[in-house]
């Protein structure tokens, strides 16, 4: 009787630290942002490299500035975004861009980040891309004045899928090794983690989302993105 006792006991008692353990993560883990929430104007920054200052497309047909004219449709007043970006650029790079180009007289309270790829491109030790990409989000979180719900970030899109990437399966793995690491950060920081990779990955069979370089998205495919991102944000009514 004793025994048969002692292992229930036993039972509860592991079942007590199972709940107690899950509780702590409830409470040590921020809440996933799941809407990014407009309730004010708009002054927007884009952080990130040639898919953000859209390379091979005209400056109307990149996605922050897409973006921008979707939700001036929806009555939200919003300037031209600014953008801290440029083709080739690293997490590493980024974050220099960012230590020189912020604006001190500006304020923003949107900020976008897409980043990642030409770490992969350029075969950079992925170990640095995770503490490299929190200090970005920091950044952005603290230009956004602290608001983790006006700060998303965007998964990086495969370039196998693309005349340039050949359908090279090495490619996608790596890339879905980034965004696994991207997604789970995010979730972390609780921002918004927008995937648009999947529709990158129908480039090879819709060439009019790829550019002219046979590489980057064309104004097609960042329409495409822009639509994703429209049903991440949350407009608030204004009171009459």
């Amino acid at each position: 009787m004793f025994f048969h006792m002692t292992k229930i006991q036993n039972k509860w008692t592991c079942a007590n630290r199972f709940l107690q353990v899950c509780l702590l993560l409830v409470m040590t883990v921020p809440a996933f942002a799941q809407k990014i929430i407009l309730d004010e104007a708009v002054s927007m920054l884009a952080l990130g490299d040639s898919y953000t200052i859209g390379e091979q497309v005209e400056e109307q047909e990149r996605w922050p500035h897409q973006f921008a004219a979707a939700l001036r449709k929806e009555g939200v007043e919003v300037g031209d975004p600014d953008y801290i970006a440029t083709t080739g650029w690293t997490t590493s790079d980024l974050l220099e861009g960012m230590s020189v180009s912020v604006s001190r007289e500006k304020q923003y309270n949107l900020v976008s980040i897409l980043i990642g790829v030409n770490n992969q491109y350029q075969g950079l030790d992925m170990d640095l891309y995770e503490p490299e990409l929190r200090q970005i989000i920091e950044q952005a979180v603290s230009i956004a004045g602290g608001q983790r719900s006006r700060v998303f970030i965007f998964s990086i899109p495969d370039y196998a899928y693309t005349p340039f990437g050949k359908g090279d399966p090495g490619i996608s793995r790596e890339i879905d090794a980034y965004n696994r690491v991207k997604e789970r950060v995010a979730r972390e920081y609780g921002i918004s983690f927008i995937n648009i990779t999947p529709i990158s990955r129908q480039a090879l069979s819709e060439p009019e989302l790829v550019a002219g370089d046979g590489l980057h998205p064309s104004g097609v495919q960042y329409g495409a993105w822009v639509k994703k991102l429209l049903n991440e944000v949350e407009i608030p009514k204004k009171r009459i």
